[in-house]
């Protein structure tokens, strides 16, 4: 989504039917017949406008386990993770600690906030970004005032269970210590929730430019991800002006793909087909920063090192029903990626408003190795030329910027943030290239907080996005058939971006949001034609735009105590010209509708709570020289489930996933030659069944 990066699950969360019953019911009151979250409107010191303050009282109904288990529960308010720019730069996201920015630049907000216990969060402010003292931020941002207490942990344990293709998932859970000993507040956890067993099997039928079947395939698919990763971080708040920060993390990525299947053709030879990949990889990042008072100001230093080691293998091998000799690929690549950043900001207060100027450098590095391999009459794996594969990219970057906030009125406030970005990118190995860019970077923000619970905010911004140096290189496709070239005139993507949003709160009814969005994008990154080859490139010109509603409904008004429906709905738009056709067409992939609701009941007077979701995305389809193709699954993911929230003191669920019986898809259509001016050489139409899915959920304090 270009509105936000919201996390879209092959089959949502799951549920099922608790088999335990409660050890010990918590007293009467303290769950369901609880009221829903009801803040507290006070005004904000910047600018006078409203700030919505919620308290531990206000989540009783949930009995919440962490922050994150709190902030969920914000009526109207969706998490939105820090997006992947350049650098650190301004602050993104939408959530802060303790009024601060996270500096840790890989972990996810979600497992920041589920290292917070509950017990030690003072209250959770809800706050336009436009008025805080902190450059980037717009819109609704929350603010989680907390303060760790003695050495307390958390854990949780989440398998899952699918009835076809796949091995149980197991070891996806989290564990975390948190704690402070004088002025050190310490966190240390073990996180391995972004971890899935997937699979899916069936029928792909192949039919020709005449729409004569000619083939018929029978495959099933399974892959395994596990990515656990050992963080830690440490914050020393001494007497004085004095605070730092240290973070590090080290992690290991499992990521396995099998598929296997035969392939009957109509009038031909049959084969037996397998696929092998192999991603594994592992990565390590430090950072910290400190910040004290300096003159009339404050000044704070930030530095990150991150390096990360990923080799990867895919294998392909077709075996004939007959004496035809067995035919194989075996595409590799091993990259190793860098990246250094140090960054100082030095704020102060001057003209009734507050200033910052920063300065960032960074240095990001790739090396790779690429190699192609034919099998051979022995069945040995002979290597062939693969040019374009191997090579290094580095990026040197500098930017500086100036900003400046205020309150225009006693309701209306703006924030600007000017600065520029000059960058110097070096391509060693085939076609090597130095080419250096100053870019103008920054936003203009304005804050409307009229009273009564309505707010409204507006940003401009002039953005510069983030390259992966992977596309600079040649790499293969072996599964499709297909392969980029390298492309050493890549260059980042830009746009003008307009975002607005408005919001309301219902009183006892909950509250809704409104957001909308336009990108006016150069440079936009694309397959496009390189030579006589096609490669990852870039189009002159492009735009999207998207409508956000995100609404939070209780229904106690009705009568239902502990009810409350959340949805959220986006619908999208884009356009390019195709650099292949000349045609004006939707940009590749790209999710035009996308819905999630959620009903959650907490049963009065009990511990029990239960709920029902599902989520729809529609996906335009992906296109390249020669070809045209749409990968879905669906068309609606539900789930229904079960929780218990003091089983032995513990917090227990149990789900069941895709009751509708969703299913994976893919059109793919195949040109003998060039899209549009040739003819079709053959489609595939695959559907594959995915099935039911069972999860377990359990967590717990220590």
């Amino acid at each position: 989504m270009i509105a936000y990066q919201y996390v879209w699950s092959t089959a949502m969360a799951c549920a099922l039917v608790a088999t335990s019953t409660s050890a010990a019911a918590q007293d009467s009151g303290t769950t369901g017949n609880a009221p829903p979250p009801d803040p507290a409107l006070i005004e904000t010191p910047a600018s006078g406008g409203e700030a919505q303050i919620y308290t531990s009282a206000d989540f009783v109904r949930y009995a919440p386990r962490n922050a994150l288990d709190m902030l969920s529960q914000v009526p109207g308010f969706n998490i939105r993770d820090s997006e992947q720019r350049r650098g650190l730069g301004t602050a993104t996201g939408n959530v802060l600690f303790n009024g601060v920015r996270p500096s840790n630049k890989s972990e996810e907000l979600f497992t920041l906030l589920q290292r917070i216990p509950a017990d030690t969060v003072d209250r959770i402010e809800i706050v336009d970004g436009a008025t805080l003292d902190i450059p980037g931020l717009s819109g609704q941002v929350a603010n989680i005032v907390y303060r760790a207490n003695d050495l307390s942990g958390q854990f949780a344990w989440n398998p899952e269970f699918r009835t076809n293709f796949t091995d149980p998932l197991l070891t996806r859970g989290t564990v975390s210590l948190s704690g402070r000993a004088g002025t050190v507040e310490y966190q240390l956890g073990l996180n391995n929730e972004n971890s899935g067993r997937s699979g899916a099997g069936g029928a792909t039928l192949v039919y020709d430019g005449n729409d004569t079947l000619i083939e018929t395939r029978d495959e099933v698919f399974t892959s395994d991800y596990d990515s656990p990763r050992l963080s830690a971080s440490i914050n020393w708040d001494p007497v004085g002006s004095v605070e730092a920060n240290l973070n590090s993390q080290y992690q290991r990525i499992y990521n396995r793909y099998r598929e296997d299947g035969t392939r009957t053709f109509v009038g031909g030879i049959d084969q037996a087909r397998s696929v092998r990949q192999n991603g594994d990889s592992w990565n390590w990042q430090l950072g910290g920063d400190i910040a004290f008072d300096l003159g009339p100001g404050r000044l704070k230093s930030i530095g990150l090192r991150r390096f990360s080691r990923e080799p990867f293998a895919q294998t392909v091998i077709t075996e004939f029903a007959d004496a035809s000799p067995t035919l194989g690929n075996r595409f590799t690549q091993s990259g190793d990626i860098g990246e250094t950043i140090g960054r100082g900001e030095y704020s102060w207060g001057m003209f009734g408003g507050d200033w910052q100027l920063a300065g960032e450098a960074a240095f990001n590095t790739l090396e790779n190795v690429a190699e192609l391999f034919l099998l051979d009459a022995d069945g040995n794996f002979i290597e062939v030329p693969f040019p374009g594969g191997s090579g290094g990219v580095s990026e040197d970057r500098y930017e500086g910027s100036l900003s400046f906030g205020r309150p225009i009125t006693s309701n209306l406030s703006f924030q600007l943030i000017a600065g520029a970005e000059h960058s110097t990118i070096m391509q060693t190995g085939d076609g090597g290239l130095t080419r250096s860019f100053l870019r103008p970077k920054g936003s203009l923000s304005l804050a409307w907080q009229p009273g009564d619970g309505f707010d409204a905010s507006v940003r401009l911004s002039r953005r510069v996005g983030q390259l992966s140096f992977y596309d600079f290189l040649a790499r293969a496709f072996l599964d499709d058939d297909n392969q980029n070239a390298g492309n050493a005139d890549l260059r980042p993507q830009q746009d003008w971006s307009v975002e607005g949003e408005l919001g309301k709160t219902l009183g006892p009814w909950g509250s809704t949001r409104f957001r909308f969005i336009y990108r006016d994008v150069e440079d936009r990154v694309d397959i496009v034609p390189v030579g006589t080859s096609e490669a990852v490139g870039n189009i002159p010109s492009a735009w999207a735009a998207a409508v956000v509603s995100e609404s939070s409904i209780n229904l106690d008004p009705l009568g239902v105590q502990g009810m409350r429906l959340d949805a959220t709905i986006v619908f999208q738009t884009s356009r390019q010209n195709d650099p292949f056709t000349n045609e004006d067409r939707q940009w590749s992939g790209f999710p035009t509708r996308q819905a999630s609701f959620n009903l959650r009941h907490d049963i009065p007077a009990s511990d029990w709570a239960y709920s029902l979701s599902a989520s729809h995305a529609y996906v335009q389809p992906r296109y390249r020289s020669n070809e045209v193709s749409r990968t879905t699954e669906g068309p609606w993911f539900a789930s229904a489930s079960v929780e218990n929230k003091d089983v032995f003191g513990l917090t227990v669920a149990a789900g069941l996933g895709n009751i509708l019986g969703a299913r994976s898809y893919r059109d793919r259509t195949v040109f003998e030659g060039l899209r549009g001016t040739t003819l079709i050489d053959f489609v595939e139409r695959r559907n594959r069944l995915i099935g039911p899915i069972f999860s377990l959920s359990v967590r717990g304090d220590f």
